[in-house]
């Protein structure tokens, strides 16, 4: 039995993780040490156990959850897709068991992926905070009035924003909320971020992709009664006129152990169905 140390978190709400679980605890107790197994919703409780690598079982989503949860270590993620599209959960339970000696051995190691970190101010005292694995996005809320935020980056101005909102997403994350906002998609490893308007006033406001070397601050100009924050899609926070939202890079990216056998625009064209002509019926 190899000496590393590991962590499951599961999403006990994917059909047969439950089954799973119990199948794949004692095999893989024969190849490590099972530090704990927890669901996801106790992410929230509490300093996660040291460990070596973390499993997880669910979706997307679930690796989202464990990726903030794991902000502050250097654990790299397993993804072991039990939901539906499995973008970042790129193993299934066969090529999990195939592929699990060789990522303890480290001959498979994980890919850095940029973690953000967000902070809510208002009256210049901190009243939310949290890591970012995928995306801040900025939406309108009740009664949908078109809102006016001002961002800038450092001491540069970069736009006022009117609209329905804006997402800044990290290169994880431009495959989702961002791309279907219709922002580019950028490759996982760049360091950079993109930043897309939702249903922009104005044509010549389009996503942008800058770096994010200094801090930036999106002041809330003027906003709705149901305006807020949201992060990943899993977390979300009121806002208010005047709020600013300070977006920097936290100080350790996520890591995420690949599918030695996917690249990148392998799993674009595999999930994606990526640069694909339709398929038209008569």
């Amino acid at each position: 039995m190899s000496d590393k140390k590991v962590l499951i978190l599961a999403n006990y709400s994917k059909q047969g993780v439950s089954d799973q679980i119990g199948a794949l605890q004692p095999w893989i107790q024969q190849r490590a040490e099972v530090v704990a197994t927890l669901s996801v919703k106790e992410l929230g409780n509490g300093d996660l156990p040291q460990a070596d690598l973390c499993i997880v079982l669910g979706g997307d989503g679930t690796i989202l959850a464990a990726a903030r949860a794991l902000a502050r270590t250097d654990t790299p993620l397993l993804g072991v897709n039990m939901g539906k599209l499995g973008f970042l959960a790129e193993f299934n339970i066969e090529q999990m068991r195939e592929h699990f000696d060789a990522v303890l051995a480290g001959d498979i190691p994980p890919n850095k992926r940029m973690l953000l970190n967000v902070s809510v101010l208002q009256d210049g005292r901190e009243t939310f905070n949290s890591p970012v694995a995928n995306e801040v996005a900025v939406s309108a809320g009740k009664p949908f009035r078109m809102i006016e935020l001002d961002v800038a980056r450092g001491a540069e101005h970069i736009a006022r924003y009117l609209g329905d909102g804006l997402v800044i997403a990290t290169p994880t994350g431009s495959t989702g909320y961002n791309m279907s906002a219709g922002g580019p998609i950028i490759e996982p490893t760049l360091d950079a971020v993109v930043m897309s308007p939702l249903a922009a006033h104005t044509l010549s406001m389009r996503p942008i992709v800058v770096q994010i070397d200094e801090t930036i601050r999106i002041r809330a100009l003027r906003v709705n009664e149901g305006t807020s924050v949201m992060v990943d899609g899993q977390l979300t926070r009121g806002l208010s006129n005047g709020d600013v939202i300070e977006i920097n890079r936290a100080e350790r990216p996520t890591q995420i152990v690949p599918h030695p056998a996917n690249g990148f625009f392998q799993t674009l064209r595999t999930k994606l169905k990526w640069g694909q002509s339709p398929h038209h019926t008569q």
